[in-house]
């Protein structure tokens, strides 16, 4: 039987990791709240972006926000691949998920990609797969910059993004979308006004080519920006959900070796007993 003192410890460091995860568990709420409420400011902001745009361009052409310059350049006929993922290991089983689903559909002859967070870096090193190019995922929540991805998505003729999705606080799945239907998708829900912005009733300056390619850069930035907070809130949900079953854990295993280490202890005080009660009836018996 182990000893009480040797229980009393692990007692003590299960109640520390019960401490650590509940700790963790509250810092992935209060992150959740706060993304939530970024998410909706910059679909605010998109909203009003959206209605210039659908305005300017009377087609559905969507060109990446390439500039006359860059439409004379030569795009890579293959289709990018952007993998968003934690920075560290405390975002449970969902990037795992998101790479294999990314799996799924890579073939290394027709994609190209682009790693965002340096656990994704690390799944894919492991499995062996290659990637261009590997970004930190970005620390804060604000003024996020994607410059360098957009300008990587821009040398493509496709761009697909797989990211995570928070459905809710114990549900999150992996998702995957074309970077211009995410453009599109976000702004779908506005309706088109009926005014119709040209050269006729407005300047342009310098062209309105250049102006509706500036409009697109700034919304591909935005809608980025959005599928990056939208992985960032379902890392933190299922950071939360991971630290959550942890923190049961840890106090049911406390629970546990306080009832052991209660058990140990009046094994040790019985054995005593038993101890004495032998030595008295020895010492009887010697009077006798």
């Amino acid at each position: 039987m182990r000893r009480p003192n040797e229980i009393a410890k692990d007692e003590a460091s299960m109640a520390t990791l019960a401490e650590l995860t509940s700790v963790f568990e509250g810092i992935a709420s209060m992150r959740i709240s706060q993304t939530k409420t970024q998410v909706l400011e910059s679909t605010k902001f998109f909203d009003e972006l959206w209605k210039i745009y659908t305005q300017l361009r009377v087609d559905s052409l969507f060109s990446f926000g390439r500039d006359e310059g860059q439409n004379n350049r030569v795009v890579i006929d293959k289709e990018l691949f952007i993998i968003i993922t934690a920075e560290g290991g405390f975002s449970g089983d969902i990037d795992q998920k998101t790479v294999e689903a990314m799996l799924l559909q890579y073939d290394a002859e027709k994609n190209d990609i682009i790693v965002i967070g340096h656990h994704g870096a690390m799944q894919l090193s492991q499995r062996g797969i290659s990637f261009r190019k590997y970004y930190k995922l970005p620390s804060n929540d604000r003024n996020i910059n994607v410059e360098p991805i957009i300008k990587e998505v821009q040398q493509y003729r496709r761009s697909t993004v797989f990211y995570q999705e928070y459905v809710s606080l114990m549900d999150q799945e992996p998702k995957h979308i074309s970077l211009s239907m995410a453009v599109k998708s976000v702004g779908s829900g506005n309706e088109r006004l009926d005014e119709v912005i040209s050269e006729q009733n407005y300047i342009f300056e310098p062209t309105s080519f250049a102006v509706a390619a500036h409009l697109e850069r700034s919304m591909m930035k935005i809608a980025m920006s959005q599928l990056i907070l939208q992985s960032k809130l379902a890392q933190y949900a299922s950071r939360f959900r991971a630290m959550s079953a942890s923190h049961q854990r840890a106090d049911e295993e406390t629970a546990d070796l306080h009832m052991l280490y209660n058990r140990a202890k009046r094994g040790v005080k019985d054995e005593r007993l038993k101890e004495i009660i032998n030595g008295m009836k020895k010492s009887k018996k010697a009077a006798v």
